[in-house]
Formats: structure tokens, sequence, C-alpha cells
């Protein structure tokens, strides 16, 4: 992975249940946190099928976060009922969730929630959801986002959705699943190269490269209508989308003026400005959260280096300094740190810096990484990289204690987006 091939690739170019038949994404869970939150869930009373296969998920969730340790409940427990809170406390567990499913009149079911504070004896919550069959999984990734945003104070990822690009013989998809891998769909399918998907601040719009043109083309796609118009079309290469906070533009790479250089354009194709100047090749741009600064990578300093330029225009600041390759950056959802690929010792990692002191710890120990994305509250690090010469997604916590890897039966997963919190 050298920085023309990333430039070539830029410019010209978790699941619980397993469908084996189809490329669906496999999870593989190989560390977890320290001090992982105890926590009891409960089966639910009701049907029985439906409440095996809700808490079975939310169980799952919670797990792959790496912050909970499963304890067991001791049997079923009705979000009516008052827990078992002494036999709990022998069994470790500082929360516990119950829960109830019925059929409402519209044939719907309605499934209720209570998460307590086993120590304090005290109710944390008690939702109520109401959904179809078909939306059991996501009713389920909901309840774990409730019980992770209660007892961790900070939103959870779990109804979030991630893409990626498959490769097969003859063969690119552009797919999106939910966070654990379950669900996918195709976007798009093409006998040409797909890369470089990026979200839209709503979640309703995928920016991605394609080459069916045999040239690469910026598309934005419309997850809802399936529609999608070109963004970007000029002379050369189009290529590296991504999108502004506010999601009325993009930052692109074009080459219609010479090398490689950064470009702002308007979500519709309009209005394209260019807003930095460099004798090098800049690419790989992405907006700080709060859309004041675009961190891009450039060699104008000799080697490949992450610089920052003010949104608007202006001179450029350098960024990382230890070693001679860093690339790809991607502020954290905070902005107080940035993800980048650093080499190594020859290896290609993940690492993290933080902005206020620069300090910077490698968060990985594998040796072809790329495409970091954080999850939209900041705790996980979706990336892709290469096991056994096959492309696979893997994904870390920022504190590098919790590492997962995401694959697909025979098939090559690369290009990773993890999408945005959508309430």
């Amino acid at each position: 992975m050298k920085f023309h091939r990333l430039v070539l690739a830029c410019a010209a170019g978790l699941a619980l249940i397993s469908f084996a038949a189809r490329a669906q994404l496999t999870v593989e869970i190989t560390g977890a946190g320290a001090n992982r939150l105890p926590v009891a869930i409960a089966d639910f009373t009701g049907e029985r099928m439906v409440s095996q296969a809700l808490t079975s998920v939310i169980r799952a969730d919670l797990e792959r976060s790496g912050l909970f340790r499963l304890v067991d409940a001791g049997g079923a427990l009705a979000d009516s009922a008052t827990p078992p809170f002494e036999d709990l406390k022998t069994r470790g567990a500082d929360a516990v969730v119950g829960g109830s499913v019925a059929t409402s009149a519209d044939g719907r079911y309605e499934t209720r929630v209570r998460l307590s504070d086993v120590p304090k004896q005290a109710v944390l919550g008690n939702p109520a959801y109401l959904h179809t069959g078909a939306q059991l999984r996501a009713t389920a990734h909901r309840i774990a986002d409730f019980i992770y945003e209660k007892l961790t104070g900070e939103p959870g990822v779990f109804s979030t959705r991630i893409a990626y690009v498959v490769k097969s013989t003859g063969r690119f998809e552009l797919k999106i699943a939910d966070a654990d891998g379950s669900n996918d769909q195709a976007a798009l399918a093409s006998r040409e190269p797909i890369i470089s998907p990026a979200w839209s601040p709503d979640g309703g719009k995928l920016a991605y490269v394609s080459f069916e043109a045999k040239k690469p083309v910026v598309y934005v796609h419309d997850l809802a209508s399936g529609r999608r118009h070109v963004a970007a079309n000029f002379k050369g290469s189009n290529s590296a989308p991504a999108w502004s906070p506010d999601g009325k533009q993009l930052a692109v790479v074009l080459t219609k003026d010479g090398s490689s250089q950064l470009y702002i354009v308007n979500a519709d194709g309009s209005g394209v400005t260019r807003i930095a100047t460099s004798s090098g090749i800049d690419t790989e741009p992405r907006w700080s959260p709060d859309g004041q600064f675009i961190y891009f990578t450039s060699d104008r300093g000799g080697s490949p280096q992450i610089y920052r330029i003010a949104s608007s225009g202006g001179n450029a600041e350098r960024v990382t300094f230890e070693g001679s390759y860093n690339v790809t950056p991607r502020p954290s959802p905070d902005g107080k740190s940035l993800a980048f690929i650093a080499r190594n010792g020859g290896r290609f990692q993940l690492a993290l810096m933080d902005l206020a002191t620069k300090q910077t710890q490698m968060l990985t120990d594998s040796a072809k990484d790329e495409s970091p994305s954080f999850a939209p509250n900041g705790r996980m690090i979706l990336y892709a990289t290469e096991i056994g010469g096959r492309g696979v997604l893997a994904a870390v916590s920022s504190d590098g204690r919790v590492k997962q890897k995401l694959s697909v039966q025979a098939a090559d997963v690369r290009e990773p987006a993890w999408g945005p919190l959508v309430r």
C-alpha cells in the first residue's frame, strides 16, 4: 500500500444470525474492554419466538460493544414485575432488564421494557415500542441503544448502518447493512469498481465514486428512492467525496486543472470552488465536525502527511510529523482526536492522535489497514484490512481494547463507512 496506489484509488480510481448463502457480514469478537458493567438481560414474557428473537439481539449488541458483561438473570422477567434484586446482587448484576411482548389490536407487537439499577433498586427507564414482525431486529437495536445510553451516558450506535464494497469475480457491490452486519442490501452493483462511499449527515444519501463511465465520477445516491445524480464529472479524475457537516456541500479531489487538488462543490453538483493549491498531490479530504477545517493527505512536503486547511481556503497547516507516511485522516465525532493510517515498521496500521496533545497510539497490530471510519459516538473505528490475501472489515475501540473482525465468505470486502446517528 504505497502512496501512488492510494492516489490511484482516490483519483483513478456484525451479524448475529449468519445466512451463509448470502454475502452477509459475520462478526467475531477478539477482545473486550476492562471493567465491563455486569448486566442481566432477562427473557421477555409473551410470545416465545418473538421474545427470544428480541432478547438474543439485545444481548449480542451489548456484548459486542465490549462495555458490558452479561449476567444470568435466572429466568424470565416481565416489565411489570419487581426484579429479584437480592438474587441479582448475588449473581453480580449491577443492572437488570425485563420486558414483555404482546400483540396489539392492529396486529403489531407492543414491546415494553424496564431497566433497573440493582444496587439502588430503582427504575432507570420504562419505554414501549410498537413494531411489526419484520421490525424485530430494528426494535431490538433500539432497545439496546436505550440500555446503552442509560448506563453509559452516551448514545448507542446499534441502530446505525454501515456501507462497504464487496468485490467478487467480475462484480462490485455497494452494500448497506445494520451495524451488526445483518440485513444487508445492495445499493449499487457494477462490473466496474466502486470506491469511497460517504454518508450524508442525515443518513439518507451516500456519495461515492463509480468507474462505470470508464473514469472516476462522483455520484450522490438517495437511498430511499434509489435515484442518484452526478455531483462531480469534470475533465480527468473526480474522487474522494466528503460531506460538509450541514450536508450542503462535498469536498472532492479533482484533476481538471492538473494534479489532484481539493475543491468544494454543492451537493447538487453546482458551484465548484478550489480551496487549496500545491505543487504536490492533495487528496482524501474530511471535514472537521464543526465545519471549520478540512483535513487531507498531501505529499507537498516530500512524503505523505496529514494537513488541515480552513474550509474557506487559505494556508494549510501540517498535522502529522512522526514517521514518513501518514494518510487518510478521519476526525472523531467530537473533534478531539484524529484517526489515520500510519506506516509503522513497514506495516500500515490504524493510529489515533489526540489533537490537543499530539500524542499518538497505534490501535492495531495488522499490516494492511486502510479506510478508517468512526462510529458516530466515537467509541469504535471501523476499517478495512487484509487477512490471507482477502479484504475484510475490522473494528477497534478508540482505546484499542475491543477488537472485532467482520468478514464475508469467499469475497473481498473493503471501503467501509459508518453511518450517522438517526433519531
